[in-house]
C-alpha cells in the first residue's frame, strides 16, 4: 500500500471518473490475445479436418490397393492352373471363398467373405463380367480396374471398389466421431485462451492503472506518492524508477524551497543593514561622512558579491556558464595566486606550505581558476584556528593532475562532509557571518571544479581539519 499527502490511499484515486472504465490497454490485449488464440483454433480444426479427411482416404486407397493387387496374384495361379475363366463362370458361388482365402491369407483378422467379396469385381479382356458388381447403383466405371496378365498377355482385369465408395458405409460415422472430439477440443481451447486473455488484461490493465494514477498525482504536486515494488519484470521495474522520480522531485521541490528561503534570508541581511544606517543617517543619529559612507558601501560590496555568486550557480546550472577553456599551466597559475595569498594568511595566523609539481598543463580558463583559489583560500581562513596551517600538494597521477587542499583544526563531522558543497550550508547551522561568508563558495569550487572536466571529494584531514582532493584530466604530452 502506499500513500498521498492526506494519508489516503492512491488506489483510492481510481475511484475518479477516469478511472472507472475498464483499461483501454486491457482491452485491447483481451481482443488480441482472443483474436489470435481463436485464428490459432479455427487453423488446427481446419488444418486437422482436412489431415483426417485426405489421411484416412490415402489409407484406405493403399490398403485397397494391396488387397486388389493380393487377390490378383492368387487370381492369376488358378488361371495358369485352369487356362480359363471357365471354372469360375460355371461356379460363380466360388468367388466369395477366393475372396476370403487369398485376402485371408496371413492376416490375423480374416475378412467377411461376402463383404470383401462385393467390393471386387472380374471380367475378361473383352469386357464381360466374370463377377459383377454386387449393387446396382454400382457404376463400373467409377471402379478402380487393375490389369491381370500371364507372360504378356492379358488374361482379363481385376476391379475394386474406390475408398470414396467404401467410406459411404463407415466414414460418416467415424469422422462425425473425430470431428466431434475435435470441436470439444477446439471449444476447450477458446474458453481457456477467454480465461488467459481476460486474466493477462485484467492484470497488466490494473498495473496501468496504478501508473496512471501515480503519474496524475505527480502532475498534481504531490511528491509523496509511491508504487508498490513486486516481482522482478519490467513493470516493476518501472514502478521502482517512478519512485526514484518522486524521490527527486520531492526532494529538488524541498531544496528549491529551501534555496529560495535561504536566499531571501541572505538578501535581508545586508538589506536591513543598509537600512539601517541609512534610517540613523536621516534622523541625524549617524553622521554623513566618510566612515559612514564606507560602512554603506562595505554592505553593498557584500550584497553585489552575492549576487554574483548567485548568478554563477544559476548559469552552471542552467549549463550556460561563461568559461573558456585553453591549454594552461596549472601549477604556475596555483603558485601564482599561493605567492599572493601568503602574507595576508600570516596576518591572520596561518602558515602556508606548498610542494607543486612543474609544467602540469590542463584545458583551463585563468580567470575561473584564480576564482576558485580564492574560494578555498576563503573557506580555509574563515574555518581555520589560529594558530593554523594550510597544506597544497600538486601532483600527477597518471593523466591526472591531484591537488591537495587541507588545513587544521577545527574538522568537520564525517555526516556533514557531503553537504559541504550545497548551497548557503554551514556546518554550525548559523546563519551569522562571524565565521564565514555566505555559504556559497563550496558550492561555487564544486561548479568551476565541474566546469573544467574534474572532481572533487572532501574527507578529514591528519591536519585536525578538512582535506580537499581536486583531480584536473590532464593535457597529452606535445
Amino acid at each position: 500500500m502506499f500513500f498521498t499527502t492526506l494519508g489516503a490511499p492512491l488506489g483510492n484515486t481510481l475511484c475518479h471518473a477516469r478511472y472507472r472504465r475498464l483499461s483501454q490497454l486491457g482491452l485491447k490485449l483481451f481482443a488480441i490475445i482472443l483474436s489470435v488464440n481463436v485464428a490459432i483454433s479455427g487453423a488446427v480444426f481446419l488444418a486437422v479436418s482436412y489431415s483426417i479427411d485426405r489421411g484416412f482416404l490415402d489409407y484406405l486407397n493403399q490398403a485397397q490397393e494391396r488387397r486388389a493387387m493380393r487377390l490378383a496374384e492368387g487370381l492369376t495361379e488358378r488361371w495358369q492352373q485352369y487356362k480359363s475363366w471357365d471354372w469360375l463362370e460355371n461356379d460363380p458361388l466360388r468367388w466369395p471363398t477366393i475372396v476370403y482365402h487369398e485376402l485371408g491369407r496371413g492376416n490375423a483378422q480374416r475378412p467377411s467373405p461376402l463383404g470383401e467379396a462385393q467390393d471386387f469385381a472380374l471380367r475378361t479382356p473383352d469386357g464381360r463380367f466374370i463377377v459383377a458388381p454386387r449393387h446396382a447403383d454400382d457404376t463400373p466405371a467409377r471402379w478402380h480396374w487393375m490389369a491381370l496378365s500371364v507372360d504378356g498377355a492379358t488374361i482379363g482385369s481385376l476391379g475394386f471398389r474406390p475408398p470414396q465408395q467404401i467410406l459411404k458405409r463407415m466414414e460418416n460415422r467415424f469422422l462425425d466421431r473425430q470431428r466431434s472430439n475435435l470441436s470439444l477440443i477446439v471449444i476447450s481451447l477458446g474458453i481457456a485462451s477467454l480465461l488467459l486473455a481476460g486474466g493477462l488484461s485484467w492484470w497488466l490493465g490494473r498495473r496501468a492503472r496504478t501508473l496512471t494514477a501515480g503519474a496524475l498525482q505527480l502532475t498534481r504536486g504531490d511528491y509523496h506518492v509511491r508504487l508498490p515494488v513486486q516481482g522482478r519484470d519490467e513493470l516493476s521495474r518501472l514502478a521502482s524508477d517512478f519512485n526514484v522520480l518522486a524521490s527527486t522531485l520531492e526532494a529538488n521541490r524541498n531544496a528549491r524551497a529551501r534555496w529560495v528561503s535561504d536566499t531571501a534570508h541572505e538578501l535581508r541581511t545586508p538589506l536591513a543593514v543598509l537600512r539601517g544606517e541609512i534610517e540613523a543617517m536621516q534622523d541625524g543619529i549617524r553622521p554623513l561622512n566618510a566612515d559612514s559612507l564606507g560602512s554603506l558601501a562595505q554592505e553593498v560590496e557584500q550584497l553585489e558579491r552575492l549576487v554574483t555568486d548567485l548568478r554563477l550557480l544559476s548559469q552552471s546550472d542552467a549549463g550556460a556558464l561563461d568559461i573558456r577553456l585553453a591549454p594552461l599551466n596549472l601549477s604556475d597559475s596555483l603558485q601564482s595566486h599561493l605567492d599572493t595569498a601568503r602574507r595576508l594568511l600570516e596576518d591572520t595566523g596561518i602558515t602556508l606550505t606548498h610542494t607543486l609539481t612543474d609544467a602540469l598543463y590542463i584545458r583551463g580558463d585563468a580567470q575561473r581558476l584564480r576564482q576558485l583559489w580564492h574560494n578555498l583560500l576563503d573557506n580555509s581562513r574563515a574555518y581555520t584556528r589560529e594558530p593554523g596551517t594550510l597544506a597544497v600538494t600538486l601532483t600527477r597521477d597518471n593523466n591526472e593532475a591531484v591537488l591537495v587542499w587541507e588545513d587544521s583544526a577545527p574538522g568537520v563531522p564525517e555526516g556533514e562532509l557531503a553537504r559541504l558543497t550545497e548551497r548557503l550550508y554551514r556546518v554550525e547551522g548559523s546563519r551569522s557571518r562571524s565565521s564565514g561568508g555566505s555559504g556559497l563558495g563550496l558550492s561555487i569550487v564544486s561548479a568551476l571544479v565541474h566546469a573544467h572536466d574534474g572532481r572533487l571529494d572532501a574527507c578529514a584531514s591528519p591536519l585536525g581539519g578538512l582535506r580537499w582532493t581536486l583531480r584536473f584530466p590532464l593535457l597529452p604530452p606535445t
